[in-house]
């Protein structure tokens, strides 16, 4: 099910959940769901996603934000919209420290922090990118709402669907190596990339508030 929730309305979510409202905090951070799903694929290779579901790297993302929010400085979408991708960067660099560095101990924590923190924030500017057909030019918070619409209709997508706009758009590859990674001809992967496209922008069409 989408959590559909409109830009007006996040904003008084925001300002609630800043003002100590559970509720108001347990909605916002529901619709980020998605959002942090998409970028979370992303930076987890296989290696790691035999190891670590992603989905388990998101919920315990949200429960520190739950748990955290005191600490948010900020009062606008877009800080908020930050302040969750760097709870996200910090988790994903302990499930690599966990589960793939024991091994590499002269890998010092800040440098997975430093890289992951770039990647993240690259795969949120790729994402970004994406939704230049879904909007006209607006203000900060507006393309933040568009970006959390786009991860939560992206999720809703067919597996192949979602890996090969994931591949495209957020790491950045070109056919040829999609089709490596996912054993299919290039002419196949464009193909499959196009219906993608066409099946996230109805998508996109279903959800809007």
């Amino acid at each position: 099910m989408t959590n559909c929730v409109g830009l007006q309305e996040r904003g008084d979510l925001l300002r609630r959940a800043v003002a100590g409202d559970r509720e108001s905090l347990d909605r916002l951070l529901e619709s980020y769901s998605g959002y942090l799903h998409v970028l979370s694929r992303g930076q987890l290779d296989k290696r790691i996603q035999q190891r670590v579901d992603p989905s388990d790297i998101v919920q315990e993302t949200l429960l520190e934000a739950h748990r955290d929010i005191a600490s948010f400085r900020g009062a606008e979408l877009h800080e908020f919209t930050g302040w969750l991708r760097q709870v996200l960067v910090h988790n994903i660099a302990n499930a690599v420290g966990t589960h793939m560095l024991a091994a590499k101990r002269s890998v010092r924590r800040e440098q997975i922090l430093g890289s992951l923190s770039a990647s993240i924030d690259q795969s949120h500017q790729r994402l970004s990118a994406l939704t230049a057909g879904h909007r006209s030019p607006a203000s900060e918070a507006d393309h933040q709402e568009t970006l959390s619409e786009l991860a939560s209709a992206l999720e809703q997508l067919p597996a192949n669907y979602r890996t090969v706009i994931v591949f495209r758009h957020l790491e950045g590859l070109d056919f040829a190596e999609i089709a490596s990674r996912m054993a299919r001809s290039s002419g196949a992967v464009r193909m499959l990339w196009l219906r993608a496209i066409e099946q996230l922008r109805l998508a996109m069409e279903k959800q809007s508030c």
